[in-house]
């Protein structure tokens, strides 16, 4: 059977063919999981048992979106750039990547999803690079993995080609965190963690935008369903 991944719905206000708001996944993220042998399920941001909500899953990737709410992280004011924060979502997010990480479930986070894992753990995000010219947005750019990092060692490489899209940044690191790749001009694009009891790394950019031509990126995807199917250790469901 294919590994089950969870991955929590995206808010939208309107969405083709469909009569109402939704809640979404990018199809880019799904196609990339499915191509890896997983079995992707987008699960509804609400409820407060998290961990009963995982416990039936095999591995977590927290997927890109709107900013967080500056107050998560202990900011007083909110930059006039920041866009589509939601609370529920924030909320859900937040208790999702602090549970998968103490669980031990395998997990991927992309973009947003990097944010959060960052401000779960305490730290903090710089709320935005500088406007249009300072972002990362519609940017396709070299970005460098650090030698002997988990991350080098799934894209079996030091230098990957990077779809971003993000006007934000890591600020403080949270408690455990370490830079994992980096831009040129110095801006954090990916980070692990020294001491989780599962699989876990984090990006800034986008994989799945390039994931169906490029195997460094593929490889994300494919190295999560893969420790999301690895002899079940991992699973929350297994422990005692």
């Amino acid at each position: 059977m294919r590994p089950l991944i969870a991955i929590p719905a995206r808010f939208s206000a309107s969405a083709s063919a469909l009569r109402y708001a939704a809640e979404v996944s990018a199809r880019a993220l799904v196609e990339a999981v499915w191509r890896a042998g997983g079995e992707p399920a987008t699960i509804h941001p609400a409820g407060d048992d998290v961990a009963g909500r995982l416990a039936r899953f095999d591995g977590l990737l927290l997927p890109g979106g709107g900013d967080v709410a500056p107050h998560r992280y202990g900011a007083a004011d909110t930059h006039e750039d920041v866009y589509d924060v939601d609370d529920e979502q924030d909320a859900f997010d937040l208790a999702l990547a602090r549970h998968a990480l103490a669980a031990g479930l395998p997990t991927l986070a992309v973009c947003r999803g990097l944010q959060v894992v960052n401000v779960a753990l305490g730290g903090t995000l710089e709320q935005d690079m500088g406007g249009p010219e300072g972002g990362h947005r519609h940017v396709v750019h070299p970005v460098s993995l650090r030698p002997g990092s988990l991350l080098e060692q799934v894209a079996g490489t030091q230098k990957v080609e990077a779809s971003c899209f993000h006007h934000q940044r890591v600020d403080r690191l949270g408690g455990g965190l370490s830079p994992a790749a980096y831009a040129a001009a110095g801006t954090v694009e990916a980070l692990e963690h020294d001491g989780p009891p599962g699989w876990f790394t984090a990006v800034q950019w986008h994989p799945e935008d390039t994931a169906h031509r490029d195997p460094a990126q593929q490889a994300l995807f494919d190295a999560l369903v893969r420790e999301s199917g690895h002899d079940g250790s991992h699973d929350p469901r297994r422990r005692p």
